[in-house]
């Protein structure tokens, strides 16, 4: 059953496109993440929750629109935003029965307590807490509340070890009890510590992310799968193929797996805007976020030639797409300055300075 169906929504805000049309949904047992600028979060939640009118587009939760119907659309969604303020007066204990009466919840209020590792801060006013300790409250609002659809903003962001153990162990238990969780967040590691279903959505649109659980998909490490392949082309070139027997086939795997706690992530070459190599390291950089990979710079060029990269610099590679200048600072020092929201600027060694211009038809 689908609790979040969300169908040809888009946003345009002074002429300026925040997202184009798209479509999601959230069914039951379900948890995806929204992966997004400040921007575009805050304009879905604004849309989420009914403050912001739709000009095109609808969204429903368990099949109620909130034009049709205002109350049952309300009581099917929940939220916990980055910005939900506390009663600072009042005791932890105090807030949670608060919600116990304000939502007619049958829950056990000293079980919220003890679920949200709280039992030591019960009878401490809020106003004492630290801000771990009071998103761990806002958690527990939810459970009082016990809507379909959960949507947070930013759930553990700036919070300690403890709380994000709180928010991922609630995550999987509203899973298991058929609810919808939607987590829009900025943060990759936020998406990757609850799910494996990760969008991104943007001005270019949504576009789902490419997660494994590494326990699901072991692979070998670069060497190895190049030693490998160099292998099977050697029998594919060297022995005949019986008819009995079927021919080996050489696939192109044309994404670049990164890693992050225990996911892996593929990457198609385009989205990537640069790599940098730094101790031994290769990270890549997209949008403004950076994922470690196991390739070494080398390795990463061979791979990423034919899809217009270019090694600019002994530790960095730049996608030539995503360029917008090129910067002259001296006659022995230039850069690339790119096409992204934070317009970084890559080294150009005097050497690739050369190469490049060859490249481009410059003289």
């Amino acid at each position: 059953m689908t609790v979040l169906t969300i169908r040809e929504l888009e946003r345009y805000t002074e002429n300026v496109l925040v997202f184009p049309a798209f479509h999601i949904e959230v069914a039951r047992h379900e948890v995806v993440a929204l992966y997004s600028g400040m921007s575009v979060r805050h304009t879905l939640i604004a849309m989420l929750g009914g403050r912001m009118p739709l000009s095109s587009g609808e969204i429903r939760v368990n099949d109620v629109a909130y034009t049709t119907n205002k109350a049952a659309y309300v009581s099917q969604i929940g939220f916990v935003l980055l910005e939900d303020g506390l009663y600072e007066r009042l005791t932890v204990k105090e807030h949670f029965i608060f919600y116990k009466n304000l939502y007619g919840s049958d829950l056990a209020v000293d079980k919220a307590i003890r679920t949200s590792k709280l039992d030591a801060k019960a009878n401490v006013r809020v106003a004492k807490l630290g801000s771990s300790e009071k998103r761990r409250i806002q958690f527990a609002r939810l459970w009082f509340q016990d809507p379909a659809l959960y949507v947070f903003e930013e759930p553990d962001q700036n919070v300690d070890h403890e709380t994000k153990l709180v928010f991922q162990r609630m995550v999987q238990a509203l899973s298991d009890n058929g609810k919808g969780v939607l987590v829009l967040t900025g943060n990759m590691e936020t998406a990757i510590s609850v799910t494996s279903r990760i969008y991104r959505l943007d001005e270019k649109g949504l576009k789902a992310f490419d997660v494994q659980d590494t326990q699901d998909a072991p692979q070998a490490a670069p060497s190895e799968t190049a030693n490998y392949n160099e292998d099977q082309q050697q029998l594919a070139d060297d022995e005949e193929t019986s008819e009995d027997e079927p021919a080996i086939q050489l696939v192109r795997f044309e994404k670049i797996p990164t890693r992050m706690n225990d996911k892996i992530i593929l990457f198609n070459p385009p989205e990537i805007d640069y790599i940098e190599s730094s101790e031994g390291q290769s990270n890549l950089y997209i949008k403004g976020e950076i994922y470690p990979t196991s390739f070494k710079i080398n390795e990463l060029e061979e791979r990423l030639q034919s899809y217009g990269f270019f090694r600019c610099h002994r530790s960095y590679i730049v996608n030539l797409q995503k360029v917008r200048e090129i910067v002259t600072y001296t006659r022995n020092s230039y850069s690339l300055v790119l096409d992204d929201q934070a317009k970084s600027s890559v080294p150009l060694s005097k050497t690739k300075m050369a190469e490049l211009k060859d490249m481009i038809g410059l003289k």
